[in-house]
């Protein structure tokens, strides 16, 4: 493959994550630092990609830790790995609020089912301190939207495992792209 059809590939692959719940890259792990500074991974849902502007977007509860942290600190990391390929994905994440023009429009295409999640205690609080009050589930609701700048692919094969980065301006253009040692 060539480092323009890796890039085309790795985004597709992204792109099918974000429509199938049983797409290898669906799930992918988020890397970043709290407000301690330690390092912190957790696994979310990919919800929608933007091919042209290199973006993924995920949601989360505003009232988590992870949160509070990306306010502070927005730099991280994305991890995938599915049939082989690991995508490692760098970028810089971009915070709406509960009824923010994007939360809401993301709030309105969710199950009823999975807003209900968003209500209840905080994340991270005493088992203790139950709710079940789905009244203010919106209000918890946040969505990050993570502007990817570098992409690792690497193919892990028995032999000739193969790696590449590709760098991405902030509008989403490809800038550069070379293979590199795995």
């Amino acid at each position: 493959m060539s480092l323009c059809e890796i890039d085309t590939a790795c985004w597709q692959q992204l792109e099918t994550g974000a429509r199938e719940p049983d797409s290898g890259f669906h799930f992918l792990t988020l890397a970043s630092v709290d407000l301690q500074g330690k390092p912190q991974a957790r696994t979310l849902v990919l919800r929608a990609v933007d091919r042209e502007k290199r973006t993924l977007e995920f949601h989360t509860d505003m009232r988590s830790p992870k949160w509070q942290a990306l306010a502070v600190n927005p730099e991280v990391t994305v991890l995938g790995y599915s049939a082989k390929t690991q995508l490692r994905l760098q970028g810089t994440v971009e915070l709406h609020a509960a009824y923010s023009a994007l939360a809401a429009a993301a709030w309105q295409r969710l199950s009823h089912r999975t807003q209900q999640t968003y209500a209840g205690a905080a994340p991270g609080s005493d088992i203790d301190n139950q709710s079940n009050d789905v009244s203010n589930a919106e209000d918890n609701f946040g969505v990050l939207i993570i502007q990817i700048t570098q992409l690792d692919w690497c193919l892990l094969a028995r032999e000739n495992n193969q790696r590449a980065l590709l760098s991405y301006r902030s509008d989403g253009a490809l800038t550069n792209s070379k293979w590199v040692n795995p």
